[in-house]
This record gives structure tokens, C-alpha cells and sequence, in this order.
């Protein structure tokens, strides 16, 4: 309870020490013939009064907070009976995780013990002691710190350069935050994929030809041990993807010529808009306009040319998906063209170059940088969308190059293989990671590629 008040209580200080500070800062300007007087601008030194005030507060909550509930567990276990605390550690975790929830008032299994009533009413006993310590401690401190920075004010204080170098450290802590996320979570993934690849081998899954990873109970069912090989999904992925870019790249494209180069300004600002709407429908919406209409339309066209389409096929939903990725090959395209300097377009009109020949030598080269990155962006989004395939598409892993078959994707089986009650050490759910650890694979070689192209053609016209 008392935790909860501790961050406003801490907004509360801070405020109040930033309007100290900056009566302190017009105080001392007095004395030096107004602000001009002062290094700073009488707002940096409440800012920096507020900063000295609330940022060690907020450090000694997260570390607090951090290490409350692993302290207090383990008193509470110290202090259960002999004969409790000398359980294993996996039943041990359980006893104290029914006290936690007994503390938290959710319920749990069965009837509790008189010793866990006792030990949750001991947890209850730590955790408000620790709620008062943690108010004490950062009330103290921020007393502490917000009357020693206080003090210190005076017309020499380079209170805009220090606010300034804390704000920049915490835009650095902001930008290594990201990246450590990013970070945890490629290791996540792969130290999973490892223990995939220990029971599977990485030449079978990478080269094999059957995918059918489900496996039986007991060993001695037929088809136990399952088939990994992901080349099925991987090429489904790449047949869907590039249907979905042959809709997506030539029409996203034509459409941001056209209005960066041919439209008025009217018909600009009402025709965007509308393709941009194609990026908020949700792709649930674009499954059910996949499966109730493109698919049924693509099967009876197909019947009329005696052609053999499935009701689920990779056509239908490469076709939709390169529907809803329009927008982002057009609106980004769209951006870029029209941010290529119109002195470029009159030098090129005035050598007597016609308009299209102008946006074809000219146009397109500049803003091709922009362009590509666009169409990167487009592929990713393909290449992770889940929904549309799964409604359109099927579910089977089908090695085949004809897009009016089923065939299934790589996310598309990750949630297949995560869905529903799974062991995680099964070769079964690893599988989902290995399949997961490739595919970003694929989307950073898509980056550098990216990369790459316009860092090289940057160098051509800067």
C-alpha cells in the first residue's frame, strides 16, 4: 500500500524542489543585476534541483522493488518449520508461491496449512516493514539531495550543462535499453534453438523435406519421434511473400509516382489518406476477406480455365497480403520522391528531358535509397503476417511451387506449435524457436541488404 503513493510522493518533491531552486536562482540574481548575472537560465536550476531530487529516489525504488519480493521469500522460508524448509527446492517453490498468493488474496489449491497461514501473515509482517523502510529511506534521501544541490546554487553554477548531460545520459540509457532488449531476446531464442538442435540435428532441419513435428505419447507409438525438416515452411514463406510483392511493389509504386509527380494537390491530399486506411484494417478483417471472397472468386475463375484451385491456396493469400502492404510501399515511396529537390526535376526538364523520361533517370535513381527501404519494410511485414495465412493459406506444409495449392508459412507454424498445452522441452515446442531464430536471421540479412543499397547510392548524390 505504502509503495503506491511513493512515486507520487516523489513527483510531489521533485515539483516542489524545481520551483526552490529557481526562487533560489532569481534570489541570488539579484545580487548580480538580474538573470543576466547568472550562467543559466533561473528554469536549469530548478530543473537541475528537480533532477538532484527525484532521479537517486527513483534509482532506490527500482533497485528496491527489485530485490524486495527474492529478500522476503527467503526469510520466509528460513523461518518455515524444519521438516517444510528441508523440501526440495521444486516443492519449496511451490509452498512459498501458495503464501504469495494467499498474501495477494488470489486463490489457491486445496486448504491451506496452519504453518503457510502463519507464514503468509510473517510476509504480510515483511513486506509492510520493508514498505516503511523503503518511504523512510527515499524521503530521507531525497531531503538529503534536493537540500545539498539547494545550497549550492549560485550565479557560477553550470546548472544548464549538468541538466543537460543528465538528460543526455538518460536519452544513452533509452537507446542501450533498446538494444538490450533486442539482445535478450535473440539470446532467448537461441539458447531454446540449442536445445532444439540437440535432439534434432541442424542439417536435417535446414535440408529435410518433411515437416510434421507432431509426436506421439509414449515412444513405442508409430511416427514418435516426428519430422523437422522446415524446407515445407521456408518455402511457403518465400512462395507467399513473393506473390504478396508482386502486388504490393508495382502497384505501391506506380501509385507514389503518381501522386508525388502527375496528381494536383487536391487530388493528392484526398487519395493518400484513403490508401493509408488499407494499414489499419486489422489483418484478422483481411483473413475473413481472403477466405469468404478472393479464395471462393480464385477457385470458381480457376474452374472456368480447367485449372485446379484449392479453396486455401497460396495465391489467394499472397494476393491479400499484397493488398494490405500497398500502403507501405506507397505512402513511404510517396515520401521519398517528393522529398527529392525540385531543382533536380527543372536541371533535367531544362536539357530537354521529357517528364517521364526526368522521373525515370532522375527521380526514381534519388529517391531510390527510400524506395528499396520501403519495399524492405513491405517484406518484413509479409513475411511476419500470421492471420491472413492461416485463413486463406491452411495449415499444411506442402513443398510445391504452385501457388494455387495450400502451403503454410514460418509463423504461422510457430503458433501452431505454441498453441495449447505443451511440454517446453519437447522437440515439438523447441522447434518453434529454431523456426524463430531463422526467420530473424532472414530479416536482418534483409537489413543489410538494405543497408548496403543506400549507403551506396547515397554516396552517388550527396
Amino acid at each position: 500500500m505504502i509503495s503506491s503513493y511513493i512515486l507520487p510522493t516523489i513527483l510531489l518533491f521533485a515539483v516542489s524542489f524545481y520551483f526552490l531552486g529557481r526562487s533560489k536562482a532569481f534570489a541570488v540574481a539579484k545580487n548580480r543585476g538580474g538573470v543576466k548575472g547568472l550562467h543559466s537560465l533561473p528554469a536549469h536550476y530548478g530543473m537541475l534541483t528537480a533532477l538532484w531530487c527525484a532521479l537517486p529516489a527513483l534509482l532506490i525504488l527500482a533497485v528496491w522493488q527489485t530485490s524486495e519480493s527474492p529478500i522476503i521469500s527467503s526469510l520466509v522460508a528460513a523461518a518455515l518449520p524444519p521438516e517444510i524448509a528441508a523440501l526440495p527446492e521444486s516443492r519449496l517453490g511451490l509452498i512459498l508461491n501458495d503464501i504469495k498468493n494467499i498474501v495477494s488474496g488470489n486463490i489457491v489449491s486445496g486448504e491451506p496449512e496452519p504453518y503457510v497461514l502463519q507464514a503468509a501473515e510473517h510476509y504480510r509482517a515483511l513486506q509492510s516493514l520493508s514498505g516503511r523502510a523503503m518511504a523512510a529511506v527515499i524521503l530521507a534521501f531525497m531531503m538529503a539531495a534536493g537540500s545539498l544541490i539547494y545550497r549550492k546554487i549560485t550565479p557560477s553554477l553550470q546548472a544548464r550543462n549538468k541538466v543537460e548531460k543528465v538528460f543526455l545520459f538518460l536519452l544513452f540509457l533509452c537507446s542501450a535499453f533498446a538494444i538490450l532488449i533486442t539482445v535478450g531476446i535473440i539470446l532467448s531464442v537461441l539458447f531454446e534453438a540449442i536445445r532444439f538442435f540437440k535432439v534434432v540435428s541442424l542439417h536435417e532441419f535446414l535440408f529435410g523435406l518433411d515437416w510434421s513435428p507432431q509426436t506421439a505419447m509414449r515412444s513405442d507409438q508409430v511416427g514418435s519421434s516426428g519430422a523437422f525438416g522446415a524446407v515445407p515452411v521456408f518455402a511457403g514463406t518465400a512462395l507467399i511473400s513473393l506473390i504478396a510483392m508482386m502486388v504490393a511493389v508495382p502497384v505501391g509504386l506506380m501509385s507514389a509516382i503518381y501522386l508525388s509527380e502527375y496528381a494536383t494537390n487536391r487530388t493528392r491530399s484526398f487519395i493518400k489518406p484513403l490508401l493509408e486506411i488499407l494499414a489499419g484494417i486489422p489483418t484478422v478483417v483481411y483473413g475473413f476477406f481472403a477466405a469468404l471472397v478472393v479464395a471462393p472468386f480464385l477457385r470458381d475463375s480457376g474452374a472456368v480455365f480447367n485449372l485446379p484451385i484449392s479453396s486455401e491456396s497460396a495465391l489467394a493469400a499472397g494476393v491479400v497480403m499484397g493488398i494490405m502492404i500497398i500502403p507501405f510501399v506507397s505512402s513511404l515511396s510517396d515520401d521519398v520522391i517528393h522529398a527529392v529537390p525540385q531543382s533536380m526535376r527543372d536541371g533535367s526538364l531544362a536539357l530537354g528531358a521529357t517528364k517521364s523520361e526526368t522521373i525515370k533517370k532522375v527521380v526514381i535513381p534519388a529517391a531510390l535509397p527510400g524506395i528499396v527501404g520501403s519495399i524492405l519494410l513491405a517484406v518484413s511485414r509479409a513475411i511476419g503476417e500470421t492471420m491472413i495465412v492461416v485463413m486463406a493459406a491452411g495449415l499444411s506444409a506442402n513443398l510445391t511451387a504452385n501457388p494455387f495449392k495450400a502451403v503454410t508459412t514460418v509463423t504461422v507454424q510457430i503458433v501452431t506449435l505454441l498453441v495449447g498445452d505443451q511440454e517446453f522441452d519437447s522437440p515439438k515446442t523447441l522447434a518453434a524457436f529454431a523456426l524463430g531464430l531463422f526467420l530473424f536471421i532472414f530479416t536482418l540479412l534483409l537489413n543489410i541488404i538494405a543497408l548496403y543499397v543506400v549507403r551506396k547510392y547515397r554516396e552517388q548524390y550527396e
